[in-house]
Parts: C-alpha cells; structure tokens; sequence
C-alpha cells in the first residue's frame, strides 16, 4: 500500500498536477531560462534538488516549527540548500551555472517550492513528502525540458546543442524573451483546445486555503486567520454530514415502519380471508 502511495505522489507531480502545465507556477525560471534544452534540464534538476531535501526537511521539523514563523522558516531552510546547490554548479558544471545566472540564487523564492512547503510537505510524513518533492522537481524538469527542446529547435536549429537546421532557416524570436511567451502561450492553447486540466481554464480544484491560496498577493498575515475558517469549515461539513446522517436513518425508520404496517395489514387480510371461505 505504502509503494503505491509514493508512485501516486511522483506520477501526481509528473501528470496531475504538473507545477509549469497544470498549477501554472515558477512561471519566471520557466520562461527566463528555457532558451535551451540542456538550460531547462539543468535548472529543473536543480530546483528538484532543493526541493527534494525542503520537502523532507520541513516534513521532518513539522511539529518542530511554529506556525506564526512558518514561512520564514522554510525560506531559511530553502536558502541554505539553494547555497549549497549553487556552490556545487559552480564547482562542476561552471558553464550550466554561468547560463542559468541569477535564476539559481532565485530558486529561494520558486513558489513551487514553497507551495509543496506550505501545502503538502508541513502536513505530510517525510517519506511521502521526499517522494513529493521527486515528483513535483520531475514535473518541473519534464515541463523545462520540453519547452526548452521546443525553443531551441525553432530558434537555434539545434537538439541538445546539435545543429541539425541550417542557419537560415532559424526563427531566432524563439530564443528571445518573447520566444518563450509563445510558447507557453501555445502550450496553455493546446491544453484548453483539448480540455486539460489547467490553472488557465478554471479546470484546477481551487486551494483549500481559507484565503484561496492567492500567494502572489499574501501578506503572511493571513495564516492564523486560515487556520480558524478551515476549523469552521470544517466543522459546517461535520454538521452537514451528521444532518445528513440523521435525515437517512429517520427516512430508513419511516420505510421500516412503512413496511411493518404494510405486512400487518396484509396479514390481517389473510386472517379474514378464510372466514369468507367458511
């Protein structure tokens, strides 16, 4: 049962809930970074990295942290593997780390990485969250990789840094800033087209946040008021479903008693029935 429910995390992250196509999040790295199919796999790979061990890490201080300082303490956490992965692309793979620049500092602030804190890590075992975190930096790294295959192939001719069309024949715009707005563009069309799940077509289910989950625009300040409407919440659901339950048991007890009166009366029937034949 357990094995199931980590290849359930990995194929949510990957399928169902893919944080580029489906949550629509970490739009800047998505579009800054995929000019190239090596840069999108190599700043997929990276954030996966981070959010592997935050999503383990925050899993395992959940019941460590306090609630009011949640946030700060996972950029802290955040910051630290962030520095540390950055360290280690420019130790080994100083070219990769040269062309991502300022977005591997930035990961930090991904929201992808706060979002699987926030929403599924600081409420989850860590195993399942580590299992998370593989899927969601898959999803992330398939989605760059892809979009990052697209626009170099438009753009540059190339597949992986092979040059298979001629120079004139690129749509250089491709590797352009605004190259990577088509094609998100075009993507985000495809999926409406074929009515995908989407953050575009109101087809994902809202946040169960209180707020609406509206991170963009939070101050931090709404998190203990959060927490008292989802405790309303759900205590209107448990309300509702006890309601519910009692509705179901007194229509049960009036079929019962429907039937019992029924039986009566045809036996009664039946004990007149043989006077007539006397």
């Amino acid at each position: 049962g357990n094995m199931n429910k980590y290849v359930e995390r990995i194929s949510n992250g990957i399928f169902k809930e893919n944080p580029t196509f489906v949550l629509m999040l970490g739009m800047c790295p998505t579009l800054a970074v995929t000019t190239s199919a090596v840069n999108g796999l190599g700043m997929g790979l990276s954030t996966t990295a981070v959010l592997v061990f935050s999503n383990l890490i925050i899993s395992a201080l959940r019941k460590i942290i306090p609630d009011r300082v949640r946030i700060p303490a996972f950029i802290v956490i955040v910051a630290s593997l962030v520095t540390i992965v950055q360290l280690l692309m420019q130790g080994y793979v100083p070219s990769l780390y040269s062309s991502l620049g300022i977005y591997i500092p930035l990961i930090v602030v991904n929201c992808i990485i706060l979002g699987r804190a926030e929403s599924y890590a600081s409420k989850n075992d860590a195993v399942s969250s580590l299992f998370d975190g593989i899927g969601m930096g898959l999803g992330f790294s398939i989605a760059l990789t892809l979009i990052g295959i697209f626009r170099e192939f438009l753009g540059g001719g190339a597949f992986f840094g092979k040059q298979i069309i001629p120079e004139d024949f690129h749509i250089s715009i491709f590797i352009l800033a605004p190259g990577a707005f088509f094609v998100l563009a075009i993507l985000t069309a495809l999926q409406n087209k074929f009515k995908a799940p989407s953050a575009t077509n109101g087809s994902v289910p809202q946040s169960n946040l209180a707020c609406g989950g509206n991170c963009a625009s939070c101050a931090g300040s709404a998190c203990a008021d959060n927490h008292l409407k989802l405790a309303e919440k759900a205590a209107e659901e448990a309300a509702r479903a006890a309601a519910a339950k009692k509705a179901a048991a007194e229509k049960a007890l009036a079929a019962k008693k429907a039937a019992e009166e029924a039986k009566a009366k045809a036996e009664a029937e039946a004990a007149k029935e043989p006077e007539k034949t006397e």
